[in-house]
C-alpha cells in the first residue's frame, strides 16, 4: 500500500500582483507568528511550512497561503510504506520451544540482517519500580591519616613572627577644604 504524502515548501516569493508588506501580515497573522520569525520565512531559503501531509490537508495549505499572497511548492514525499505479514501462531499441539537460559533475552531473527545478531547474549534488563535508587552505593570517605605532632598554637597577642610594616605616609593636608551649605 503506497500512501502518497506530500510537504508544503515557501521560499519567499508572493504571487503576482500582491504586496510583499501586506503578505508579510497576513502570513503573521495566518501563523500567528513574530515578525523576526517571517523575516526567516522571506530569507530567500527554502522553507519546509509542513510536511507528511495527505492530499486534503496538503490542498488546504496551499489554498490558505495562496489566500495570504504567499506562492508555495507542494512537493509528494517518496515514503513507501512497508506492510508487515504476522507469523501465524504456533498450533496448539506443538511442543514448547526451549527455554532461554535465566537473565538471557531470546531473540528471534526479523531478517537476514537481524540473524547476524540471534547468537548475541545480552541480558534482559527489566524496569525497576519508581523511586528506587538504581546507582551503587558508595563507600564513607575515610579521613586521611596526617601527622600534626609538629605543630603547635602561638599564644594570644603574638605576632607569629610576622614582620612589622612600613609606616603608612603623613595624613595629607585638607585644612584648606570647606564644605559650602
Amino acid at each position: 500500500m503506497t500512501d502518497v504524502r506530500y510537504e508544503i515548501a515557501f521560499s519567499g516569493q508572493t504571487l503576482p500582483g500582491a504586496e510583499p508588506e501586506q503578505v508579510r501580515a497576513n502570513l503573521a497573522r495566518l501563523f500567528q507568528a513574530d515578525a523576526q520569525r517571517i523575516a526567516l520565512l522571506f530569507s530567500g531559503r527554502r522553507m519546509v511550512i509542513k510536511q507528511n501531509l495527505d492530499a486534503a490537508a496538503a490542498d488546504k495549505y496551499r489554498q490558505a497561503m495562496e489566500r495570504a499572497g504567499a506562492q508555495v511548492e507542494v512537493c509528494a514525499l517518496d515514503v513507501e510504506v512497508e506492510e508487515i505479514e504476522l507469523a501465524p501462531p504456533p498450533p496448539a499441539d506443538a511442543a514448547p520451544a526451549p527455554a532461554a537460559p535465566v537473565g538471557r533475552l531470546q531473540v528471534a531473527p526479523r531478517d537476514e540482517y537481524m540473524a547476524a545478531f540471534a547468537e548475541v547474549q545480552a541480558p534482559d534488563f527489566g524496569i525497576a519500580p519508581v523511586g528506587v535508587d538504581l546507582q551503587d552505593s558508595r563507600p564513607e570517605p575515610a579521613a586521611p591519616a596526617l601527622d600534626l605532632s609538629r605543630l603547635s598554637l602561638a599564644p594570644v597577642g603574638s605576632d607569629m613572627g610576622e614582620l612589622p610594616r612600613d609606616a603608612d605616609g603623613p595624613a595629607p593636608d585638607i585644612s584648606h577644604l570647606k564644605l559650602l551649605d
